[in-house]
């Protein structure tokens, strides 16, 4: 393993991620308050079938969260696992395998909503799909949605758009965990259990939702499983081709 003798308590790619998604999280605040300009309509991750699809959204949605909760938690595994990472890693490479399994999370997540996108097709008729397409933008954004349970969980997957750091956060917690196995994390701050053990259940946890499939989360499970995918097949290909890594 490569160490950074010179430790930052906050690193410089930690710190300036830290900076961009408080600036863009105040900032959708008060652009849609004051100039009721919606920057998740631009930035977000939105499903290919929406309007508002952009090829840009794989990547400025890992900078955009849905509400105080979302980025506090995200942003604290950042500093919490990232400072570690990047001290040992150096800038570089760590903004490299952040954006990575950003980037990976997303595209098993998309990946995933076509999967379901295609299985409620296939129960709905031609007409009743077509008015999703056709109206089903609309009704989202003057906070309606359609009465038919496979019309309205359809509407969801084509027009709602994704947002956060999570994927990427998800990387980084495998990361730690593969690198730092045995150091104990204190789940709450009272329970203690070991990186690799917490990253297991994690990750068994997070299957366990996605495959649950419930309409009503908003949570995209299948994202944080792709940032601890692409986390495990970076890091393994980097120890492979590395004389240094690990």
């Amino acid at each position: 393993m490569n160490y950074n003798h010179n430790f930052k308590f906050l690193p410089d790619v930690v710190k300036n991620l830290l900076i961009i998604n408080a600036l863009l999280f105040f900032g959708t605040y008060v652009l849609s308050s004051t100039y009721n300009i919606d920057l998740v309509k631009y930035l977000g991750l939105h499903n290919w079938q929406s309007p508002d699809f952009r090829p840009h959204q794989f990547i400025t949605h890992l900078f955009m969260h849905g509400n105080i909760t979302h980025i506090f938690f995200n942003m604290f595994a950042l500093w919490m696992f990232g400072n570690q990472l990047e001290n040992i890693w150096g800038s570089k490479r760590f903004l490299t395998y952040f954006m990575l399994t950003g980037l990976g999370a997303a595209t098993l997540h998309l990946a995933v909503n076509q999967i379901q996108i295609s299985s409620l097709e296939a129960k709905m008729g031609i007409d009743q799909i077509n008015i999703v397409i056709n109206d089903g933008y609309k009704a989202l954004n003057n906070g309606m949605n359609f009465t038919n349970p496979n019309m309205r969980q359809l509407n969801n997957l084509y027009h709602t758009p994704t947002v956060g750091a999570s994927g990427a956060v998800f990387g980084l917690l495998l990361a730690f965990g593969m690198l730092f196995p045995n150091t104990m994390i204190f789940i709450f701050g009272v329970i203690p259990i070991k990186a690799k053990f917490f990253v297991i259940i994690y990750g068994v946890f997070e299957l366990w939702a996605g495959l649950s499939n419930n309409p009503s989360d908003n949570i995209a499970h299948f994202a944080h499983l792709g940032g601890m995918i692409f986390g495990y097949i970076i890091i393994k290909y980097w120890q492979k081709n590395s004389n240094h890594f690990y």
